[in-house]
């Protein structure tokens, strides 16, 4: 017989509606298959929904299971600071406290989420700390990168790094490039395609994360960011926390001190009409990365209830 699953929406590193990067997260997703959730994200067609489910460990908050459109990943990070935020809305409903941290259980490991409020205690976003450390892979030679998205070799600038793939639990190819570039990107999926067979991250897709230095400080943001992952089935993302906490920690691992802290604000989404802010920041000490967080604000926008 069916049953019905209740959902809510909500729009990730944002503090409007219809801005940010959605989500969809169904709140109790105890009896769905592997091969449901499957398709109930492809059903919501955002570029990831959460299915939340008993933890294994009953000292844990939740099990949660992160589903793009075309399968099932590890980690990722606007689905942490969206689930954790639907998770104390729904505690401040029903008049119950909820401690936070909020710790998840994921394939990449814990997540713990500090859950962020206002001054009249009402949860207003929340920010998470990355389950794995830092790790650097194989740099990408700045043509290849530059083919993928549609840009002349010399608008990738490569004087800090050069294109280079890095991970704090999910893997992309960070690359810096110049700012009156940044706009002017556009995928090409059979560059990607020919990318991910010479240079195969591990995935089954090949993920660009660029940024910019704005040329003028731009309002709130210290770097500007866009990700493409057109294999994985997300053309362009409009706020990527693990892509943008991988991105921190790769620059902060290349401060000349042995101990360091960096902090900026990222604008992503903007040239989709998405427009996210999302707070990150890198801790190194004695030369390793030994904490990465990513944070912004959530906005609820739909609720409802599948049936299945």
């Amino acid at each position: 017989m069916p049953k019905r699953y209740s959902y809510i929406t909500v729009d990730v590193f944002t503090d409007r509606a219809f801005a940010g990067n959605p989500l969809a997260v169904v709140t109790d997703a105890s009896g769905l298959t592997p091969e449901q959730m499957q398709a109930i994200a492809a059903e919501f067609n955002y570029s990831e929904s959460t299915f939340v489910l008993p933890p294994e460990d009953p000292s844990h908050t939740a099990r949660v299971r992160i589903f793009t459109r075309q399968n099932e990943i590890p980690f990722a990070g606007h689905p942490n600071v969206g689930t954790a935020f639907v998770l104390g809305l729904l505690a401040e409903r029903s008049g119950k406290t909820i401690g936070s941290p909020v710790v998840f259980e994921e394939g990449a490991g814990l997540v713990p989420v500090d859950l962020t409020r206002d001054t009249e205690r009402r949860v207003t976003g929340a920010t998470l700390t990355a389950p794995q450390p830092l790790t650097v892979g194989k740099t990408i030679p700045a043509a290849i990168v530059a083919e993928c998205v549609g840009l002349e070799p010399t608008a990738v600038l490569t004087s800090r790094h050069e294109p280079i793939s890095a991970s704090v639990g999910l893997p992309f190819v960070i690359a810096e490039v110049a700012d009156d570039a940044l706009g002017a990107a556009r995928p090409d999926a059979r560059a990607f395609s020919d990318a991910a067979r010479r240079f195969p991250l591990g995935t089954g897709r090949f993920s660009v994360h660029l940024y910019a230095r704005p040329a003028g400080r731009k309002g709130q943001a210290d770097l500007r960011a866009r990700m493409f992952s057109p294999l994985g089935g997300t053309v362009e993302d409009p706020a990527t926390g693990s892509a943008n906490g991988a991105l921190v920690a790769l620059l902060a691992s290349l401060e000349p001190a042995a101990d360091a802290a960096l902090a900026f604000n990222v604008l992503q989404g903007a040239e989709m009409g998405r427009p996210s802010l999302l707070a990150v920041s890198a801790e190194k000490r004695g030369g390793s990365i030994v904490r990465v967080r990513v944070g912004g604000r959530c906005t609820p926008v739909m609720e409802g209830a599948l049936t299945v």
